[in-house]
């Protein structure tokens, strides 16, 4: 080859390695943008691109400070090490790459951009929400007692400073152990002044970031109760140990560090490295020494009397954690638990007798599920609970969404164009009264079927965003969208909003690339006018739009005004370093449900509502991101506000402890309180708050209200309930109302221990048991009724079937020392008046001249003895299993009723002639042994 020729090759692959390496970076630099670019456009899809470009802006430019400061000072340090190489070794002992200039160069600008990328992902990623509230945070307007600094100093402005703090240190670290390693070659460390002066200005940098870290760790004693690397003091927040030695011994540290950074230059200048050991083993003297003595006084100083000492501290730590969970505000009122029951009061709170939840929100998901799907592609994942106006009656109701699984499908009907294409949509609601039931156990329904029919009208039952895992899909394509199955033929639908992803121009082929799809991009079915619906699972929704705040694990859906479909999911602002406040999880210790969140159920239109304008911390979000929230709520939005139960159990566990505020009481822990058991289906388990419709004792109608109750420390009796209301002006309004210690009001289990002991109810309900079926123990619910306490129970019988139905069959309740069973709420609730109002008006069952109470039969036979029904029972169970074991299931199904029949017989006869228990002859609290047959 000619040197010509050669030559124009060689140029030719120079310019060729060049243009390779700019496609090559503008490739990198496609690939880290292209999810910036459709996340933009999916965020203007919904309205939200300001608040995406504030997040992504303060991302990229701390990307940038901080890949500025990494490959500056990574440069920096690893050309003195070279210097270093090149001064203390030949030529001929070091490679080229480090003694050719041009080469060495470009090596170590290469190393120091890989640790910029490195220190840029970690400066971006961690540092852009501190950045934000730091540079647009709220007052709180509550000062700690000690610092006297406002709570926003520790939420914004501490965290902030010590992020920058601990990243520049890291940095100086891992500068530190580089030098280590790269000048431990032929000692270098020992025989090179330039080394040592290089490693003595990284160990003096490091003692400086250290001084400062120490002179802020007395912020952080009100932040833990841990006072030295081996104790915890039973104070969160400052304590003596902290404010005698561990504060004191912060600022001693920070000196020594100070001094020690001098001591290390100093060192330097005269030339003994050997001496710049010296601060560094004296400063971790003084940190053992330190933690030394906070040991040595929390054990011989504190532990002795420790009330005494911590008594100050301890105040603060009251105080300050019932500021942080709302607790000031919270309205306490003391209970009588009368025994007042009467006709009159029940007439009194109707309202609250027509509202008493007899249906349970788990056997009926069943029940939806069996009878209301219709299809093995629609799915009801969770029954909601709520309140609606229906014909100017205020019931409270359970509901839940028709949702469409396409994993449910049959297989061959799971192509793309269906599940992309045509099913795109679950369909309506189905809604039941909380106390309805009908003659045989079912829910009672308000709306039903395909279409929807009811009492609420739903003018927009297509839900196109809910809680399944649902896929994108694209609408408006040349492919009708299945809308729901009528008879042998099934209706189809156009979306007809716009609120989705136009695939037109670009927009088709990114999206396409986003997805993985290769069909998306060449299928004649989508065109310009298609959208793409992305992101439709809400909560992956709510959390891609705004990744800051928390959201609660129980979205639930309502119908607006409008008859459209919406959801709601409440989201929180909590935070950590509240000062003295006890967290509830993990490290935090504030929590505020200040955002409700809609979710239209059709269009995925999303509105972050605020519903606590004056909270800081969501002020500071405000002041972050203007154009998230909205501050006008809808009436019919509002009508559906419910307080949520995840931030009621938080308040009711910290409540438990932070009730006690006279402090020897709160430090003994004298007065703890627990959330009591109750049996569920077959279990113990804790009882879960719950929402009730009652008046409460002031006011004037009845309220939605959430409520749970409390037991003192391993006892089982009612101490207190605790309640927040729901409803119009009065949302977030807390309130306790307390029980007389000196008597005893029945707890949930030992109401629960008594149906056991009842011997006519746990004979029922063990051969209700037996045989195939199952019987379910629902919700125990406490209810307030002005001064007194009534308690109710479902009971559901299941058969082992898989496909069988739970159905109520009897409801239990239970007053003082009444309890009643009875196939419904009302008749049991009858019969309790009967006992214990038997002058009252109403159905009276009348006396014989035994004194005997109870009604006639209507057949005029006479009333069996309880012999002669036991053993009429023992022979029809015989039967029962006899047909079973023979394979006549349905000859053993009508003996099964037979029995019901006879055993609900029996038990009228039974209640009819059963006195009223005097207290001395009550069956015993104590026992939790259920009556056997």
């Amino acid at each position: 080859m000619s040197s010509a020729r050669k030559k124009k090759w060689n140029r030719f692959g120079g310019w060729f390695g060049k243009g390779a390496m700019i496609l090559f970076v503008l490739l990198i630099l496609a690939l880290l943008s292209f999810n910036w670019i459709t996340d933009y456009i999916w965020m203007g899809t919904v309205g939200y691109q300001e608040s995406y470009m504030t997040i992504l802006t303060s991302k990229l430019m701390l990307g940038v400070v901080g890949f500025i400061v990494f490959s500056i000072f990574s440069y920096i340090m690893f050309s003195w090490v070279r210097r270093v190489y090149v001064g203390y070794f030949t030529n001929e002992q070091l490679p080229g790459v480090v003694t050719s200039k041009k080469l060495s160069r470009l090596l170590l600008l290469l190393i120091s951009l890989i640790i910029g990328f490195f220190g840029s992902s970690i400066v971006q990623g961690v540092g852009w929400e501190p950045w934000l509230k730091f540079l647009n945070y709220e007052s709180f307007g509550v000062n700690d007692p000690h610092f006297n600094r406002d709570v926003s100093f520790y939420m914004f402005v501490l965290p902030f400073i010590e992020f920058v703090l601990s990243t520049v240190l890291g940095l100086a670290i891992f500068f530190l152990l580089v030098e280590v390693g790269l000048y431990s070659v032929f000692q270098m460390y020992r025989m090179s002044r330039s080394a040592q002066v290089h490693m003595g200005v990284t160990l003096a940098t490091i003692g400086v970031l250290l001084a400062a870290q120490h002179v802020l760790q007395p912020f952080h004693s009100l932040l833990t109760n841990r006072v030295n690397v081996a104790q915890e003091s039973v104070v969160y927040g400052l304590s003596y140990t902290d404010d005698v030695i561990n504060n004191p011994a912060s600022y001693v540290l920070a000196g020594v560090a100070l001094l020690g950074t001098i001591w290390v230059i100093i060192s330097l200048f005269r030339g003994k490295w050997q001496s710049m050991i010296a601060p560094i083993v004296i400063y971790i003297a003084v940190g053992i020494l330190a933690q030394g003595a906070s040991i040595i006084v929390q054990n011989f100083v504190v532990s002795p009397n420790e009330f005494s000492r911590e008594s100050p501290y301890l105040e603060e730590n009251l105080s300050m954690t019932r500021t942080a969970y709302d607790f000031e505000n919270m309205t306490e009122n003391q209970h009588p638990g009368a025994d007042t029951l009467d006709r009159t009061m029940v007439e009194r709170n109707q309202d609250t007798i027509d509202n008493v939840r007899i249906n349970d929100s788990r056997p009926i998901l069943d029940v939806y599920n069996q009878l209301q799907t219709f299809r093995t592609y629609y799915e009801f994942n969770d029954i909601d609970i709520d309140r609606y106006n229906v014909d100017g009656e205020y019931e409270q109701v359970f509901l839940g969404a028709r949702e469409l699984n396409t994993s449910d499908l049959p297989s061959q009907a799971q192509t793309w164009v269906n599940q992309n294409l045509r099913y795109t949509h679950g369909y309506g609601i189905a809604m039941s009264n909380v106390h309805e039931i009908t003659p045989q156990g079912q829910p009672e329904y308000m709306v039903e079927n395909l279409p929807p029919q009811g009492d609420i009208e739903i003018n927009r039952p297509q839900i196109y965003f809910g809680e399944e895992q649902y896929d994108t899909v694209i609408v408006n394509s040349g492919v009708d969208e299945f809308d729901y199955p009528a008879g042998d033929e099934n209706k189809s639908n156009r979306f007809e909003a716009d609120t989705g992803i136009q695939l037109s121009g670009i927009n088709r082929g990114l999206f396409a690339i986003d997805e993985g799809s290769f069909r998306l991009f060449v299928s004649d079915q989508v065109s310009g006018d298609s959208q793409m619906l992305q992101t439709r699972n809400i909560m992956d929704r709510v959390e891609r739009i705004a990744p800051f705040l928390s959201y609660d694990d129980d979205p639930y859906i309502f119908v607006r005004d409008d008859g459209t479909l919406a959801w709601m999911i409440d989201a929180y602002v909590t935070e950590s370093n509240y000062p003295y406040s006890e967290p509830y999880e993990g490290d935090k210790s504030y929590i505020r449900n200040s955002v409700k969140v809609t979710i239209d159920a059709y269009t995925g239109e999303t509105t972050f509502y605020v519903v606590n304008p004056e909270e800081p911390l969501l002020q500071t979000y405000q002041n972050m991101f203007p154009d998230l929230f909205t501050e006008e709520v809808p009436e019919d939005v509002r009508n559906h506000f419910r307080y949520p139960i995840d931030l009621f159990k938080i308040q009711s566990q910290m409540y438990r402890t932070y009730h006690m505020t006279n402090l020897e009481v709160f430090y003994n822990r004298e007065d703890y309180w627990e959330i009591p058991t109750e049996k569920y289906f077959n279990d113990d388990v804790t009882m879960e708050p719950y929402y009730v419709t009652m008046r409460l004792p002031d006011a004037e109608e009845e309220e939605f209200i959430l409520m749970t109750p409390f037991t003192p420390r391993n006892r089982q009796n009612m101490i207190a309930w605790m309640g927040v209301r729901n409803d119009g002006e009065n949302y977030g309004e807390m309130m306790i109302y307390e029980f007389p210690k000196q008597e005893n009001i029945y707890g949930p289990q030992q109401i629960e221990n008594r149906i056991n002991q009842d011997s006519d109810i746990s004979q029922q309900l063990n051969l209700w048991s037996q045989g195939g079926s199952e019987v379910i123990r629902g919700n125990l619910l406490v209810l307030p009724i002005e001064d007194t306490i009534l308690y109710a129970e479902p009971i559901y019988i299941q058969s082992s079937n898989e496909t069988s139905l739970p159905e109520v069959k009897q409801v239990i309740v239970a007053y003082q020392n009444q309890i009643v069973m009875e196939p419904t709420f009302d008749r049991a609730l009858d019969e309790l008046l009967s006992r214990i109002d038997p002058e009252g008006e109403g159905e009276q069952p009348e006396e014989d001249g035994d004194g005997d109470q109870g009604e006639a039969p209507d057949t005029g036979q006479e009333t069996l003895e309880s012999n002669q029904v036991l053993q009429q029972v023992a022979d029809l169970f015989d039967q029962y299993q006899q047909q079973t074991s023979e394979g006549n299931y349905q000859e053993a199904g009508r003996i099964m009723e037979e029995i019901k029949s006879l055993l609900e017989d029996a038990q009228k006869e039974q209640q009819s002639t059963q006195p009223e228990l005097d207290d001395e002859d009550a069956p015993s609290d104590e026992s939790t042994d259920d009556t056997e047959e």
